[in-house]
């Protein structure tokens, strides 16, 4: 085949030296030997051949050494037996630098800046370079510099963060008549100096009280705009009376706690945290422990049992929560334990601004079958408040255990039915709403007045009656026939439902020697008054 026409044909140089010229060889030929393509570079203005060997790895190339000519007329002819192809490329030299990839990069950093040096290899053109620096997470900035360089040069890289690695490459175009950013620099990795911690940490605390005093554990996380800025992070808590001079109290607590408990007494005391590293500590995290009497608290601070505890359903992504909000407060903050059965507990809370009134409440430790306990606190100046509780389920299940049911009375006609050890409290896998009693008699099914019927799977029927009241344990089942026998069963049921039924409990009504004098008198008197005057009438 004849030679395709090429594709991209360019000519520049590096260092005024040398002149390339670059283009993307053709297809195939499939001729070989003396038939093969070759090459022929013409120059125009000069009417010479110029001497180049063309070489193919990827993209064609060929080059050769620069006179004193600077304005150029390149005619390159392809030709094979087959055919021919010719491309040309005018140009000023001047105005095709392509300068050659920066070598030797070093730095020196600050906490906040990378200043970059390299050197050129294109010595006596003045260069205009760019940096581009690779952050953390991937994000990659541009940096241009302020002016043209000869053989050395630098940039100033600003605005990072202090601790932090960042990778960083240059490239270089020419200052004058501009064409196109030469090569990449081989990249350079360096890390910024330390600085102190920027930031607060946000901090919170659970206060039990004790003999003489309270203990009081105190929790901290790191906030989002936290930045450690350093290699190793330590905390210190500071403790001390708020309404007389005393001398303040140290703990110093390594990087891998978050929390700490303290004693202290019945008065009022300030609490700092800060975060520290090999430079400085952060500013410091405030929290008023207000005073307490004895060893009961005051009521913004301790007097949990006090409040009403409101119920809330959660859904499948978790546990939504409302509030009253108020004027006087700041902000809200939400409490509660991932592991309300365990300790400790885990203890998580949440911020919300002053504006706030209700949240979604999440944790991929919430499970179903859970009661999980809430506090919301009011905070102003350092100070929380313990406004509302509540209390509820990811999702609610039935009861695990039917009441431990008691015949405690039974006649002709009725029994009542008692399970007073029945808990109701947060052992319970849902919130128990009520109970239903089921009754029938064994042989046959049940149609007792006063209730509703029930089937079960098997097609047998069953009499239910409702108890809507989680503290009513006592029933007395009614209107059943003397000397005969019954299958009963209670069942507590909540959110989620309740169990099927499997196990009965029997009761046998006992015989009424009432009702067997009344059908004596109603049966067998007019009975024994017939054959009499049927015996009369014979004779």
């Amino acid at each position: 085949e004849p030679p395709d026409l090429p594709h991209d044909f360019s000519c520049h140089t590096q260092d005024m030296k040398k002149i390339i010229c670059t283009w993307s060889q053709g297809g195939n030929t499939y001729l070989y030997g003396e038939h093969s393509t070759k090459y022929t570079f013409f120059e125009e203005f000069t009417q010479k051949l110029i001497p180049c060997t063309v070489e193919c790895p990827t993209q064609c190339s060929c080059s050769w050494d620069i006179n004193q000519q600077r304005i150029y007329n390149i005619m390159m002819t392809v030709e094979n037996s087959l055919g021919k192809k010719t491309v040309t490329d005018a140009f000023d030299v001047t105005h095709r630098i392509h300068p050659s990839a920066p070598s030797e990069l070093f730095g020196h950093c600050s906490d906040t800046k990378i200043m970059l040096f390299w050197k050129h290899r294109n010595k006596g053109i003045k260069l205009f370079c760019q940096a581009e620096v690779f952050h953390p997470d991937g994000k990659a900035e541009l940096y241009n510099s302020s002016s043209t360089h000869l053989q050395y040069a630098s940039i100033t890289v600003g605005e990072l963060q202090p601790y932090t690695r960042y990778t960083l490459r240059v490239r270089c175009g020419a200052a004058q008549h501009f064409w196109r950013w030469g090569e990449w620099s081989k990249t350079q990795t360096f890390r910024t100096e330390e600085a102190s911690p920027s930031g607060k940490l946000d901090i919170w605390r659970e206060i039990t009280p004790v003999l003489r005093g309270r203990n009081v554990t105190l929790f901290w996380k790191l906030t989002p705009s936290f930045q450690a800025n350093g290699r190793s992070i330590s905390y210190e808590v500071t403790w001390e009376k708020v309404e007389e001079d005393s001398k303040p109290q140290h703990s110093s607590i390594s990087s891998g706690y978050n929390s700490t408990r303290i004693f202290i007494d019945n008065d009022p005391y300030k609490i700092s945290v800060v975060a520290k590293n090999n430079v400085n500590h952060s500013l410091p995290s405030v929290m008023i422990i207000p005073g307490a009497t004895g060893n009961i608290s005051t009521v913004n601070e301790l007097s949990i049992s006090d409040l009403k505890e409101d119920w809330v359903i959660g859904a499948d992504n978790g546990i939504f929560l409302s509030w009253e909000p108020r004027n006087t407060y700041d902000g809200y903050v939400v409490d509660w334990c991932n592991f309300p059965e365990l300790q400790p507990c885990d203890l998580q809370w949440k911020r919300f601004g002053p504006h706030s009134s209700s949240a979604l409440i999440t944790s991929a430790s919430f499970v179903p079958g859970v009661r999980y306990n809430f506090c919301i606190y009011g905070s102003v100046a350092n100070r929380v408040s313990l406004l509302e509780k509540k209390t509820g389920y990811l999702k609610e299940l039935p009861p695990t255990l039917d009441p431990p049911v008691k015949k405690i009375h039974l006649t002709f006609h009725a029994v009542t039915l008692s399970w007073d050890s029945y808990p109701t409290n947060a052992s319970q896998p849902g919130f128990i709403r009520g109970y239903h009693v089921y009754v029938s008699p064994v042989q046959e099914d049940c149609s007792l007045k006063e209730s509703k019927k029930h089937v079960l799977p098997d097609g047998s029927v069953l009499c239910k009656y409702i108890i809507e009241n989680p503290e009513e344990k006592r029933y007395t089942v009614k209107h059943l026939m003397p000397n005969t026998k019954y299958k009963l069963v209670v069942k507590a049921y909540t959110g989620g439902g309740e169990t099927p039924i499997t196990n009965f409990i029997y009761i046998e009504t006992p015989f009424d020697s009432n009702t067997l004098y009344l059908l004596s008198l109603l049966v067998i008197i007019p009975s024994a008054v017939a054959a009499l005057c049927h015996w009369k009438m014979k004779w």
